[in-house]
This record gives C-alpha cells, structure tokens and sequence, in this order.
C-alpha cells in the first residue's frame, strides 16, 4: 500500500479509502490509484481486509428457484450490481419443506454481511417472523415493519394492462393468474381486479397457472369465450398464444393478449407481445444499495422508518398482440 501510495503521490490512508470503497475520495484521485495499483499489480488481500473491517464484502441470495425467467433475470442483475460495488454472491436455496433458517445458517457460516431474498422465498421469511440479526432486504413482499422491501409496482402494472384492454374495445377482460402462494401474482391480479371494477367491466373468476408455458397453453381452452386476456406472466401467454392457435383463434383478431415482465423474446412472440415491463436492473440496484447501507450503518432498520418499503414502477410496452389488425 504504502508503494501504490508513493507511486500515485498520494497518501497511504488514501490508497486504504480507495482499497475500502469510501465515497471520500474524489474521482480524478481515484483514477491515479486505481492506475497505480495496476502498474504495480497491487491486489487487496480479502481475507486480511474482513479480519480488519468486520466485512467480507460479500452478499447472501436466497432463492426458492432460478426455474422461472423472473428470478433467474434478478440474479443476473443482482451480481451485476453487486460486482459494480465490488461486492461478491453467495447463492443458497430455501423451499417450503426445509424452511428459510436453513439458508440463514448456511449463510452465517459464510459470513456474508447481509443477504437478499427473492421474490418466491420472501414468503418463507415472512413465515420464520425474524431474521436473526442479519442485514436483510427482500424483493416482493408484502411490506413489514420488520422487514426492508424492494419491489414492482406489480399493481398498478397490472391495472395498466387491463384498461389497455378494455381502451381496445373488450367488454372485460379475463385473467390467467400465477401461483396461488406468490406476492406478485396477488399484487396483478389485485391491479387486474381494480381496473375492471373502476370501468364496471364484468369479473371472471381468474384461470390459476404455475408461471410456464404448458399451463398457458393448457388455460387456452378454459378461456376459450374471451375476446381479452391479461396473463400474469410472459411464459404463460406464449403458452396462450399457441393455446388459441391451436383452437383456430388468432391474436389479435379473436383475442387480444397481454403479458407481463418483457423477456427479451417477448418481442420475438408470433405475434410479438404486449406486456409489462419490469425493471430487473432497477430493482437490483436498490435491493443492492440498501443491504449495502444496513450492512454499513447508514440505512433505516427500526419500524419507526418510513423508507423501509421502495416501489419500482412499471411500464406497458404495446406489441402486436393486443393491437386490432389492418381490416379486423
């Protein structure tokens, strides 16, 4: 350290708040010891860096599955947020039958300084009723005094979705749901309900899918009457795409199909689809930058906080798929 700071004309204790990530260091001065460091092949010794400080700059991910587009899409914008802070990732699983202390110990004993739980496994935090003492922000979830929340404004994203529709000309508009158990398929169908009560539109009992395609194109059948459709996920309306092709209906002319999240072949569908998009990045980013404040002392941890919950909005992206054709 003190060669890097020599070679920079700098200040050891600036070499060592450059090496910590401190925020007081202005950018040109952090270029030249950056530039010193790589001239001198200087590395940041890890191991004596977390003995010193407490931290080991790294971060816990909890996940129930990386089975469905939404998670695996946070993961990867999560590692790149966190890489960006020059944070590390340590991925557990937690599942209803071993319950989400499991993941916690594992954690523990790697010694993370807070960790980030994901969208499905949320829920089992919620049923644990305490974190211990870890750092912790979980993505979607219902809000809790205890708990620090980052999440879609899945809604409103949703109500948006629907009165899309019901602009198009549908007298209501059904809904292929997501799992029973998941906080953002709550949150869209409740957004979905919200749009059709503020127009009147008639309410069908919403058709349950398990956020895959098949159960899409299983559902085809069971919404074979409706003129449109809001389905919870992108998944589940490809499945309803091929679902009606199957059944001779087109889209958009028989029935007109919204989905929700914008995968990136989204705009690749046949035809390409109307949908939701969700702000992975944006969402990874906060969820990052909050545990990073607990995990350092400058964040909100106390229920008296009025910051522990954090909505990211959500945008319609019109496609195809829910637009008359030319002669319809």
């Amino acid at each position: 350290m003190a060669d890097v700071a020599a070679h920079a004309g700098v200040s050891a204790q600036t070499v060592s708040r450059v090496v910590n990530g401190s925020p007081r260091v202005d950018p040109q001065t952090r270029a030249r010891v950056e530039e010193a460091m790589a001239a001198l092949g200087y590395r940041i010794h890890r191991a004596a860096q977390a003995l010193r400080t407490g931290r080991t700059r790294t971060i816990g991910l909890v996940v129930s599955t990386l089975a469905t587009v939404g998670n695996s899409r946070m993961l990867q914008a999560v590692c790149a947020a966190a890489e960006a802070r020059d944070y590390a990732i340590v991925v557990v699983t937690a599942t209803a039958d071993s319950g989400i202390r499991p993941a916690f110990s594992r954690l523990h004993d790697r010694a993370v300084d807070g960790a980030i739980v994901l969208n499905e496994a949320t829920r089992l935090v919620q049923l644990a009723g305490t974190t211990g003492d870890m750092p912790l922000v979980v993505v979607d979830a219902e809000p809790a005094a205890h708990l620090v929340t980052v999440q879609t404004d899945h809604a409103d994203g949703a109500r948006t979705a629907t009165a899309h529709l019901l602009a198009g000309g549908a007298a209501t508009v059904y809904h292929l749901a997501g799992p029973a158990d998941s906080f953002a398929a709550a949150e869209r169908a409740r957004g979905w309900r919200a749009a059709l009560a503020e127009a009147g539109a008639v309410v069908h009992e919403p058709v349950r899918g398990d956020w895959g395609s098949r159960s899409g194109a299983a559902a085809a059948v069971l919404l074979g009457d409706a003129t449109a459709v809001f389905a919870a996920n992108d998944q589940m309306a490809l499945g309803l795409l091929h679902g009606f092709a199957d059944l001779g209906r087109r889209v958009p002319n028989d029935v007109a199909v919204v989905g929700f999240d914008d995968v990136p072949e989204a705009v690749d569908y046949l035809p390409p689809l109307t949908t939701v998009r969700q702000d992975f990045d944006a969402l990874a980013e906060r969820a990052v930058s909050r545990l990073i404040d607990l995990a350092e002392g400058a964040g909100p941890r106390d229920a008296a906080s009025d910051s522990l919950a954090e909505v990211v909005g959500a945008e319609l992206i019109v496609r195809d798929s829910s637009r008359p054709a030319p002669g319809a």
